[in-house]
């Protein structure tokens, strides 16, 4: 049995009939209008007048929120449809809703997004339409305002003791820094980025957005080659809450040895070819062939002065071999007949032999170098 009751505003009565019943929802007596007063200020969808999107002019980021996001749009149409989505308001009566767009580009910062809803509402069919005016203002987002001013929060100094950084050294900091951001960005940060890298007589120079960067590059480096790194803080300004802003230095300092080094230990047992210096220097004796590894109390800084590096060896000619312990070969640069030692690893039956001249002598070298 329905119950009746009269509309405020025309009189006309108001039956529960004319509105089906929804679980928790109100009788329509009880919200009073009938359907044809109730429809005269029905509105199925509220929508802003105008709409803007903030755009970073350089990166393409999207202003979302109190963040900057990368979007990876090709354009802004997408994140138009997206943004007026979750800028429209949907009446709670109805139901059913459906929705198409039709974006209207009028120019390359505007876009006319044409809105179509339909639902149902008190049993009834209901539709509207709605234009949002959407502008694209571009903009410089965090990121690249601070790139663009140069902003760094760390410095990498990359440094050897006792001689320059090799080519291998000084490409591996600049991949592993770029490594780095990479992985930093993967995660989401937007604040990971390498400001500037300076080649240097001395070594290498990395700035960096953050100090967790330059650390990061730090302890991999060290990783790959050994030696050391330490920190500095330099007080460089206070920020917007009066909090003390520090920039940091890290110091890397790689032995004075690498590998393909060859080196004269101060034990007197004759030159070694570096084949390591990951926490001690390891390598092979051009006298015997026998393996060499410096003491724990030395580390990769063993008391040693550098001959050369194994690629400075030469070819020359094996005159004879002497007996199990020397042969004679071809001095590569006066042609005489000179004695060396001769080491596990000479190949006697090929006639060549790799040698180094140095102020140590004449030393056969392993031909397959520091491998």
């Amino acid at each position: 049995m329905s119950r009746s009751a009269f509309c405020p505003r025309c009189g006309d009565p108001v039956e529960d009939a004319e509105r089906p019943e929804l679980p928790g929802a109100p009788a329509a007596g009880e919200t009073g209008l009938c359907n044809v007063c109730y429809f005269e200020d029905f509105e199925l969808v509220s929508a802003p007048e105008k709409l803007t999107i903030r755009v970073c002019a350089r990166c393409g980021a999207v202003h979302r929120g109190n963040r900057w996001v990368d979007v990876g749009a090709a354009d802004y149409t997408d994140v138009a449809i997206d943004a007026v989505s979750d800028s429209l308001g949907i009446h709670l009566d109805a139901e059913d809703v459906a929705w198409q767009v039709e974006p209207e580009q009028v120019d390359q910062n505007t876009i006319r997004m044409h809105c179509l809803f339909t639902g149902i509402v008190r049993g009834e069919p209901v539709e509207e339409q709605v234009v949002v005016p959407t502008t694209i203002s571009r903009e410089t987002c965090t990121r690249c305002g601070r790139i663009a001013g140069d902003y760094y929060a760390s410095v990498v100094q990359l440094r050897a003791k006792d001689r320059e950084p090799t080519s291998e050294e000084r490409e591996a900091i600049k991949e592993i820094s770029h490594a780095v951001v990479e992985e930093m960005e993967e995660t989401g940060d937007r604040n990971a980025f390498v400001t500037e890298i300076d080649d240097t007589a001395d070594g290498v120079d990395v700035k960096v957005s953050t100090t967790k960067i330059g650390k990061k590059i730090s302890q991999r480096l060290v990783n790959r080659f050994s030696g050391s790194f330490d920190s500095s803080e330099t007080l460089v300004t206070e920020d917007e809450d009066g909090n003390e802003v520090y920039r940091v230095t890290y110091a890397i300092r790689l032995p004075p040895f690498t590998r393909g080094d060859i080196i004269d230990p101060e034990d007197g047992e004759g030159p070694v070819l570096v084949r390591s210096t990951r926490g001690t220097v390891k390598g092979q004796r051009l006298t015997t062939g026998k393996r060499y590894e410096s003491s724990f109390e030395e580390g990769d800084s063993p008391a040693a002065r550098r001959l050369g590096r194994a690629e400075d060896a030469e070819e020359t000619t094996l005159v004879s071999v002497e007996d199990e312990r020397a042969v004679q070969v071809l001095d590569p640069e006066t042609y005489e007949s000179k004695t060396i030692p001769r080491p596990d690893f000479l190949d006697t039956e090929s006639g060549i032999v790799s040698v180094l001249k140095s102020r140590a002598g004449l030393h056969a070298v392993p031909a397959d170098g520091p491998k």
